[in-house]
């Protein structure tokens, strides 16, 4: 990797914030936003340009299937990582059509693991 990788982090669990950001920024080439409130998220797209956006599904006041909606309405090209700790096949499905590039299952088997998948994405063309 050469490049510095913009991320951004949408997450109402800090705890999941918190170590997610600790661990992804000890990559010099990753540069990571977090964000606790969907709403916000989805505003900051206007005023800044994500690498990867790694989304929550369950959340309040807007869940991820929404955002990432909202996201790819503004940006039709941006890759997006769902993260959710309740998969069902419906909600697999909903995301891959609404857009999403990846779905990861919480908790991570393993940051490393996490870490791989990201870069693959951020890779990809």
């Amino acid at each position: 990797m050469s490049k510095k990788y913009s991320i951004a982090i949408v997450d109402d669990e800090t705890e999941i914030l918190n170590v997610l950001s600790r661990f992804l920024t000890r990559n010099p080439d990753f540069s990571v936003n977090t964000y606790s409130n969907p709403v916000s998220a989805v505003a900051s797209v206007d005023n800044n340009k994500y690498d990867l956006i790694l989304l929550d599904i369950m959340m309040p006041q807007m869940n991820g299937l929404e955002a990432l909606e909202k996201i790819k309405s503004k940006n039709p090209e941006q890759k997006v990582i769902m993260m959710t700790a309740y998969s069902t096949l419906d909600k697999v499905l909903k995301s891959h059509k609404e857009g999403a590039t990846n779905y990861v299952m919480k908790p991570f088997d393993s940051l490393q693991a996490l870490e791989k998948k990201i870069i693959e994405v951020l890779e990809s063309k």
